[in-house]
């Protein structure tokens, strides 16, 4: 997968926008950024599309914008020029186009014909469109076993109902959707609204949630005393471990004292990889990366933030 498509798979979710007048596309991408999303996949429907790009990427350099609905090589010679990133097309003589100029497309596809076309072609990712109205992930997960390698971007009836059920599915590297950029609010320039049904689409792939708090004990005689009366109070299970003893999934203390003043706070996320990418780049927090932990794949499973909180340490934890 190039550099492009990785940036997308990091930040999950594509917003698909139709712009009519050029001069919303300032204030749009500010919202998209603060809200969390620094993508756009802009419609080459209107006149206003390429001057709406190049008003992106010119303002917001590290957003990552694509031309979606390009139809032949010269829109795709105007999308490049104004900056577009990728290129979701649909034409199979525009998919050529833009693999001969080594150009990110990721081609609409619908059936097994579609996606054997692709391969043909070399490329390792396809949008799957219209989503919902094609089968949805049950058609993707059908299509996927054949196709070993090959990776989808639904768009078309993704919204943040079935958002989640989309990404938890592996082979999927991102989903399209319009549901925080519709249209009547950016021609109303509501642009408040699009910022906070962006970060609310954001906090909806992500999942935060506590998942348990760390306490320092002095020595292992500390920790199973502590642990052991919370549980009783509680009626939580109590367990021993090799570095800590839980009561129940709630609160864990640590046998020796670790990382944090008093603790540490552990967060879970749905989607970890996402929500480093998302709190580095979007929020500015700074991680740990020698705290980092890996499953025998090299998947992130456990990262602390380098800051505390309240004398606490801060880790997300893959749910």
């Amino acid at each position: 997968m190039n550099a492009v498509l990785e940036q997308i798979s990091k930040i999950g979710i594509v917003p698909v926008v139709k712009i009519d007048n050029a001069a919303d596309a300032l204030p749009l991408a500010k919202a998209l950024c603060a809200g969390g999303l620094p993508c756009a996949e802009v419609t080459f429907r209107t006149s206003a599309a390429a001057e709406a790009i190049k008003i992106m990427t010119d303002n917001f350099p590290s957003m990552c914008v694509g031309a979606g609905t390009v139809l032949n090589a010269e829109q795709v010679d105007a999308a490049v020029a104004a900056g577009a990133k990728f290129i979701p097309g649909l034409n199979p003589r525009t998919v050529k186009y833009c693999v001969e100029k080594n150009i990110p497309i990721t081609p609409g596809t619908s059936s097994p014909s579609d996606i054997e076309q692709a391969i043909e072609l070399g490329l390792d990712v396809v949008k799957f469109f219209p989503a919902e109205q094609s089968g949805g992930l049950a058609k993707i997960k059908a299509m996927a076993a054949p196709y070993v390698n090959m990776k989808f971007m639904p768009t078309g009836g993704v919204n943040a109902k079935n958002l989640t059920s989309y990404l938890d599915f592996p082979k999927i590297i991102a989903c399209g959707g319009s549901w925080m950029v519709p249209g009547d609010l950016i021609n109303a320039g509501e642009w408040d609204k699009i910022e906070q049904l962006t970060r609310e689409a954001v906090q909806t792939m992500l999942g935060f949630e506590l998942a348990h708090v760390g306490v320092n004990a002095e020595n292992e005689e500390e920790a199973v005393k502590a642990a052991n009366r919370f549980a009783f109070i509680f009626g939580m299970p109590a367990k021993v471990g090799n570095s800590s003893v839980f009561a129940g999934s709630a609160l864990e203390v640590m046998k020796t004292p670790y990382l944090g003043k008093n603790g540490h706070i552990a967060v879970k996320t749905n989607y970890i990889e996402r929500a480093v990418n998302y709190l580095s780049t979007v929020l500015g927090v700074e991680f740990n990366e020698e705290s980092a932990k890996r499953d025998a794949k090299g998947n992130l499973k456990a990262i602390y933030l380098k800051e505390e909180i309240g004398g606490f340490a801060i880790h997300l934890v893959q749910k």
